[in-house]
Parts: C-alpha cells; sequence; structure tokens
C-alpha cells in the first residue's frame, strides 16, 4: 500500500507545482520572518559573547555609587588579579564663549582598559591624550561636545572646576555598551585630575568602578558571590563577562521574540492560503480520487497519496523559507555598516531548526482538514461535485488540532517571557475566530442586501454571498494583517506622541543638580531673573540618596520582593524632604504629616515599591543615609508619575528627618527654549557648580531614537500584511476556473464588460472596507491596554494612519477583484462553456 502511494504521488507531482505556489509562498514567508528574526538574534547574542571581556572591561566588574572603594575592600580586589579603578561625575562643560553643556565625566588610571583598545582621533593613544600640556590636563572627548560648544581640538574648557584640554576625539571604548546610557557627552580624563576636582567627594553625585582581570581558569560569578558575601553591607554592584551587558541581551531576546510574533502570526494569516491552496488542488484531483474509489482504493490510500505530496511541497516551502532566514541576516551583516552592538553573522541551525518546526506545523494544522474532505470523496462525484461541506470527524482532523496545538506550545515555550506569549498567542487566536465569523456574517448579510439592489451591486454582493466568496476565504486574513499593522501604528504614535507632545507639556524643561543647600535662596533668585516662579513653573527641593537596608526591622531579604521592584533593594536611591502634603500628591493610602511635626521619623513611600516588598501604612523600614541608619514608619502610599512636575521621588521624608544636614538641592523649570539658553549661560557665571540637564533634548534624542526602531518594527509587521495579501491572491487563482465560467455566462446573457468589472470591484472593496475595520478595531483593542497599562502613557490615535490602513486594506483588495475579473473577461465564452 505505501510503495503504491509513493508512486501515485511520484506521477501527480511530475507536473509540477502550479497548484501549490501559493502554498509555498504563504509558508515560505512566515518561515523566513521567524529564521531571520531568530537568525539575526543569535548573531547578536553570538557578537556579545565573543567580545564579552572586552564589553565588561574584565573578567569581573565591582562599583558603589556616591562613595569611594574602603581600604579592605581595595585589597580583596587587587588580591583577585590585575585591576583598574574608575571613577565617574557629571558637571556643566563650559567653553570660553560661554556656551555651557552637561558632561559625563570619566577618570581612568594607566592601566585602563584592561580589554580591548579606547579608539581616539587627533592622538596617537589614549595615554598621550590625556596627558598634561603646558600644565592642562588632556581629554578625550566626544564630538557632539565639540560641536555644542563650538571647539576644536587644542581647545580648553572647564568641566565644573577643573579645566582641561580638548586633546582628542573620543571614537569609542570597549566597555561602552556595559555602561549604558548617558546624560551628556562623554569626557575622558585621569582619574586622579577627576578626584582632585571634588566632583567626587561625598554627598554629590558620583561614582566608582573597579574592573578586575582574573588568573585564567577562575569562575567570575563564583568569585563575585563570594566577595558580595565577604562585604554584605558595602552596597557592591557586581557584573561578570558571563552577563557583560544585561540590558542588551533583554533587548535582543524580547525584540527577537516580537519579530518572530510577528512572522508567526504572518504564518498563521498565511494558513488560510495553505488550507485554500490545498483545498483548490485537490478540488482539481476530484474526478481521479472519484476513480480511484471505484477501482476499490480505500479512504487510507486517498490520505496517503496526497499527504506524501503535500508533505513534500510543505518541505519545499519550508526549506526555501529557511534559505531566506538563513541569508538576510548576511546580507545585513554586508550592508548595515557599524551597529551599535557587536554581531557575528553566520548561519545559526537552532534558530533555523526552530523556524522550520513552526512552518511545518502550521502546514499540518491548515492542510490535513481539506485532506480529511478529500478522502471521503465518494465514487459518484465523477457525475456531480460533491468535495467541501462538514468538517469531519477522522485522523486528519485530530492531527490538524494537534498541530495547532503545538504550534501555540512551541511559540509559548520558546518566549522570553511565556505569559506575555500566551496571552500575545491567545489573542491571536481569539482575533482570528472574531475575523472568520466576520466574513461568514459579511457574506449572509451580502445575501440579505442584494435583494434591495440591482445591477451590478446586485451581482457583486451575489458573489460576495456565495460558498466561493472572499468574505470567506480572504477576510480573515487581511484582517489579522492590518490587526497588526494598526496595533504597531498606534503604539508607535501613542509613545511617540508621549515624548514629543505630551511629555514636553506635562514634564520638566529643565532639570538642576548639585545646587548648595547654603546657596539655595541665592539660586532661586538667579532663576527668577530670567523666569517668574509659580508653582506651576519651578520647584525646589533638598536631595539625598540612600539605600533601603530594612524592612520591618529586619535586614532586607531580595529573595521575598518582587523582580520588578528588587532594583529599589539593590541600589542607593534619591529621595526628598517635604514639610507636608504637596499639591497633588496622588496619596493612595494614609495620612501626611503637618508643617510643625517634629517626631520620629516619618515617610512617603512609592505604592509600587511597598507592593512589591509587602509593606503598608504603619510598617518601618530602615535607611541608610550619609552613614547613618534612620528608621522611619511609613505615613504615606503614593503613586508617583516620572513624568510629571512635581516631587516625584520613590522616597520622602518629613522635613526634619535629617535637620541639621548639609543637603544639597535640586531643582525643576518649565520655561521655553530662548530662556533654557539664557538661563544656562547666566548659571556658568554664578553657578558654575550646579549640573544643568536639557530635558528637552533627552526627549528629541529618544524621539528620533524611537522613530527609527519603530520604521524598522513596522516593516516586519507589513510581512503580515503581505501574508493577507497572498491569501488574497490564491483565492483568486483558486476560483479561477468558477470566475471565467461565472463571467461566460453573464456575458452570454448580455452583461456588458464594465458591468462585470463593477460587479467583481464591488464584491472584493465590500471584503476589504470590512476586514480593514475589523481589523483595524482589533488593533485599537490590542494597542490601547499597551499604551495605557504597560507603558503608562497617554491614549492618543493617529488617525491619518489609520485612514491609510483601511483604504490600503480597501484599494488594494479592489485591485485584486478587478485582476480576477480581467483575467475571467480575457477568455472568450464558447471555450470555457464547451469545457464545462
Amino acid at each position: 500500500m505505501a510503495a503504491l502511494s509513493f508512486r501515485l504521488a511520484a506521477r501527480e507531482l511530475r507536473s509540477g507545482v502550479r497548484g501549490f505556489r501559493i502554498f509555498l509562498a504563504c509558508l515560505a514567508l512566515g518561515v523566513a520572518a521567524i529564521a531571520a528574526a531568530g537568525s539575526t538574534a543569535e548573531a547578536f547574542r553570538h557578537g556579545l559573547a565573543s567580545q564579552a571581556r572586552e564589553i565588561l572591561g574584565g573578567d569581573l566588574y565591582f562599583s558603589v555609587e556616591n562613595r569611594d572603594f574602603t581600604p579592605a575592600e581595595r585589597t580583596a580586589f587587587d588580591g583577585l588579579g590585575t585591576t583598574t579603578y574608575t571613577a565617574a561625575a557629571r558637571a556643566m562643560a563650559e567653553a570660553p564663549s560661554g556656551d555651557r553643556r552637561l558632561v559625563s565625566l570619566r577618570g581612568v588610571d594607566g592601566r585602563f582598559p584592561l580589554a580591548g583598545t579606547v579608539k581616539v582621533d587627533g592622538a596617537p593613544d589614549l595615554k598621550t591624550a590625556l596627558a598634561d600640556r603646558d600644565g592642562v590636563p588632556g581629554a578625550a572627548v566626544e564630538p557632539a561636545l565639540l560641536d555644542r560648544l563650538h571647539l576644536k581640538l587644542g581647545d580648553r574648557f572647564t568641566a565644573g572646576p577643573m579645566t582641561v584640554r580638548a586633546s582628542a576625539i573620543l571614537v569609542s571604548e570597549p566597555d561602552g555598551l556595559s555602561r549604558g546610557f548617558a546624560l551628556g557627552p562623554r569626557v575622558l580624563v585621569r582619574r586622579e585630575v577627576l578626584e582632585r576636582s571634588g566632583l567626587t567627594a561625598p554627598g554629590g553625585l558620583s561614582g566608582r568602578a573597579v574592573r578586575i582581570a582574573l588568573p585564567a581558569g577562575q569562575d567570575p560569578r563564583a568569585t563575585g558571590k563570594a566577595v558580595v558575601a565577604k562585604f554584605p553591607d558595602a552596597g557592591l554592584e557586581t557584573r561578570d563577562r558571563l552577563d557583560a551587558a544585561p540590558g542588551a541581551r533583554r533587548l535582543i531576546d524580547q525584540l527577537e521574540y516580537f519579530l518572530g510574533f510577528i512572522g508567526l502570526a504572518s504564518l498563521v494569516a498565511g494558513g488560510l492560503g495553505v488550507a485554500g491552496a490545498v483545498s483548490a488542488y485537490l478540488a482539481t484531483r476530484e474526478p481521479s480520487i472519484a476513480v480511484l474509489k471505484a477501482l476499490g482504493a480505500d479512504g487510507a490510500l486517498i490520505r496517503n497519496l496526497y499527504l506524501i505530496q503535500i508533505g513534500l511541497l510543505a518541505a519545499l516551502g519550508v526549506a526555501i523559507g529557511l534559505l531566506i532566514g538563513a541569508v538576510a541576516p548576511l546580507i545585513l551583516g554586508q550592508f548595515a555598516g557599524s551597529l551599535p552592538i557587536p554581531a557575528l553573522f553566520a548561519v545559526y541551525p537552532l534558530p533555523l531548526a526552530k523556524a522550520g518546526l513552526f512552518g511545518l506545523l502550521a502546514a499540518a494544522a491548515f492542510s490535513l482538514i481539506p485532506l480529511a474532505r478529500a478522502r471521503r470523496t465518494p465514487p459518484s462525484a465523477l457525475f456531480r461535485r460533491s468535495l467541501g461541506g462538514r468538517i469531519p470527524l477522522s485522523l486528519e482532523t485530530l492531527g490538524a488540532v494537534l498541530a495547532g496545538a503545538g504550534l501555540a506550545a512551541l511559540a509559548v515555550i520558546t518566549a522570553p517571557t511565556p505569559l506575555a506569549a500566551a496571552i500575545m498567542i491567545a489573542g491571536v487566536a481569539v482575533s482570528f475566530a472574531i475575523l472568520w465569523a466576520l466574513g461568514r456574517a459579511a457574506a449572509w448579510g451580502a445575501g440579505k442586501v442584494r435583494r434591495l439592489v440591482s445591477g451590478p451591486a446586485k451581482l457583486g454582493l451575489a458573489n460576495l454571498a456565495g460558498p466561493r466568496s472572499a468574505a470567506r476565504t480572504a477576510s480573515p486574513a487581511i484582517g489579522l494583517g492590518v490587526a497588526l499593522l494598526a496595533c504597531v501604528v498606534l503604539i508607535q504614535s501613542a509613545l511617540l506622541a508621549q515624548i514629543t507632545t505630551t511629555a514636553p507639556r506635562t514634564a520638566p524643561a529643565m532639570v538642576f543638580t548639585e545646587i548648595p543647600g547654603s546657596q539655595a535662596a541665592a539660586f532661586d533668585a538667579e532663576v527668577a531673573r530670567v523666569m517668574p516662579l509659580t508653582s506651576e513653573s519651578y520647584l525646589r527641593l533638598p536631595f539625598a540618596t540612600g539605600r533601603i537596608s530594612g524592612l520591618k526591622g529586619q535586614p532586607v531579604d531580595k529573595d521575598k520582593i518582587k523582580p520588578g521592584q528588587r532594583w529599589a533593594f539593590d541600589n542607593d536611591i534619591g529621595m526628598t524632604l517635604l514639610p507636608g502634603a504637596p499639591k497633588d500628591g496622588k496619596t493612595i493610602a494614609g495620612q501626611w504629616w503637618t508643617p510643625d511635626y517634629a517626631g520620629p521619623p516619618l515617610v512617603a513611600l512609592n505604592a509600587e515599591l511597598a507592593e512589591g516588598a509587602n509593606l503598608k501604612v504603619g510598617d518601618t523600614i530602615t535607611l541608610t543615609i550619609l552613614g547613618r541608619d534612620i528608621e522611619a514608619r511609613i505615613a504615606v502610599l503614593r503613586k508617583i508619575e516620572f513624568g510629571g512636575f512635581g516631587p516625584n521621588f520613590n522616597i520622602v521624608l518629613n522635613a526634619k528627618a535629617l535637620e541639621g544636614a548639609d543637603l544639597r538641592n535640586v531643582a525643576i523649570a518649565r520655561l521655553g527654549k530662548a530662556q533654557e539658553a539664557a538661563l544656562t549661560r547666566a548659571l556658568g557665571d554664578s553657578f558654575p557648580g550646579v549640573n544643568v540637564i536639557s530635558v528637552r533634548e533627552q526627549l528629541d534624542a529618544a524621539a528620533a531614537l524611537f522613530d527609527r526602531l519603530a520604521l524598522a518594527v513596522r516593516g516586519a509587521a507589513g510581512v503580515a500584511g503581505l501574508a493577507g495579501l497572498l491569501v488574497l491572491a490564491g483565492a483568486i487563482a483558486a476560483g479561477a476556473r468558477a470566475r471565467a465560467r461565472e463571467a461566460a455566462t453573464l456575458k452570454v446573457l448580455g452583461a456588458t464588460r464594465g458591468q462585470i468589472l463593477a460587479a467583481y470591484a464591488i464584491e472584493y472593496g465590500a471584503v476589504g472596507l470590512i476586514a480593514g475595520a475589523a481589523g483595524v478595531a482589533l488593533g485599537f483593542a490590542a494597542a490601547w491596554p499597551v499604551v495605557v497599562k504597560v507603558f503608562e502613557a497617554s491614549w492618543s490615535v493617529d488617525w491619518g494612519g489609520v485612514i491609510i490602513l483601511l483604504a490600503g486594506a480597501a484599494g488594494l483588495s479592489t485591485a485584486g477583484g478587478l485582476l480576477a475579473a480581467a483575467l475571467a473577461l480575457s477568455q472568450r465564452p464558447a471555450p470555457v462553456l464547451r469545457a464545462e
């Protein structure tokens, strides 16, 4: 039986794959998208792993905030291997012209870097660039600083209290990726120069780090844990070369899954094309199946005969997709130029195997049901058409259900966040079911409405209501593609509007740090010369940094804190002091203290941190501030809006909790561009040590970066739209014979060419409009919770993009209808009718 099945399958395959082109295209498209996403991500992972030591700057890394390492800590570090110490601070750089800009200063010692090289232009090497010249220390600076301050190499400028010379352009640092985001252009100087300036003195915002090159064979992770255990209260942050850039790794994981999910959605959308192509092919083979049944063939032979063909063609489609997915990253590597994350582009088997498995499961899920119908074809089909009807309960149906479940399970198992993946898979399944039901509802509605119209509209609606209606076959795929595109467009537009419109209106335009507490009134007066000081435009607060070291009288047990809030208990965090409730304090629970309160310390805590640590009003927390422990009772739980204008600190103490401490202040202000430039220049004379952060510049940079990323993601989402078009093309191809017969009959009965074209345009245009509208509605439903709940941003709609999507869906579908009509009208009626 098996040999006969293979022999018959080989004989039928000799005619080629003409009926399976859409089948192959739909499979190849989805598999290629998944394979390309996985291969590109794998290239970045291998790139990170290959340069992990350079990215970290050594084998092991420790850092502390707002203090220097103790002698005991240095002794421990130096005993592990070769060490290099760095210091970091922020200061205002000022050119002789008076132009000013916040910079990120970094002081390095003579052994820096332990791995990799610092690339500079304008000097032979870093040591030469940082050397003194005419008694002025050298500095390597990023080009953005030279442009902003209108400097050239060799010019002097001040950075806080110190004067340095721009001796070289800082092109790249080997450990730049592991250090992450910087508020201003980077400036490298010698460590002793930075420490001599006083910018790293206790009480300011500074940091120290050490990178260690371990002896060969020593486990960096175990060594790091041992050092942290030796100094449990030191607040050491540690990383090792095994996870040199965790932020980049998480970004790669999430981006791979998101792009791969779009590929999977394309595969699901294209599944209708697969099912349609298989059904159309089996419909052409109906007479052959009936003959075999009449000659005694059983259902198993019929199933095996066509299962072999479908399996071989599915393998071909998957292979084509894998080839495209494997080659695409290699092409990207050739033309991408310099990338922010190192990548090793090559052919990686694991992501290709995963993509291939996705493709084979999708092929099985969507092709086995048409096969189940085909094996039930009776011999009487020689005389009348019988292929179709209800889905039979059979081995093939069970296989299709298992393949679909396997497809969903594989997507969840391979996701970095299984719960989010399960929600997304469920969303696609529900959307697909809604669109499928909507297609059938549209066909039913068209059957009712056609009685009320005449002419081409009646013909178009009759076709829409018919058994081969594109509303039944193509609308779910078109709608799913539009839904994905709409979701991406709406999320992108809402977040971009948050950055470019909402944030500039609600957030401060400038932030000032390092304001001496003793000169706070004088600073206010200086600001008042440029802008009026109102509660809506200016706010100054005392500022301290500290660590939450105890909860409810016990040391912090990080394992008992939710992962999402653990960061606040791992690091020093900023806090302020207030005499009482601020305007719109966003109080969730508790009551603020009065301005004259002078009792034990009270604290207003971010409600999210309280939830993560299972804290409530009345509980106590221990804060380590300025070298001493303070036990404070939680009086208030409040919601923090970090993008708003107010005292948005995770911890707010009562005003007298740190009485007697000389705290530095921070301030925020809302003002125009001209006022911003004037105030920045004025503070250079009166308060040169105050750091000025332009929020407007940061928002502009974020908007530019987000726009570039969104363009790439939107292009990836377009793959799902392309899958919908392939399904539409498959529906047109599958019904070509029936459409030709229909057009021939209409022409014989006196219909004009224009009437037939109009009827087809109405049918397919309605399909595109209905599927497009439903897709946009589903896109709205998916985008809103992401924008409002996940990103906590304001909801706004890009109506222009929505209209373009609707018009595109309707226009492309109408064009498909006109193409179908043109193909049908290109044949003469007599041969078409005679063939029947």
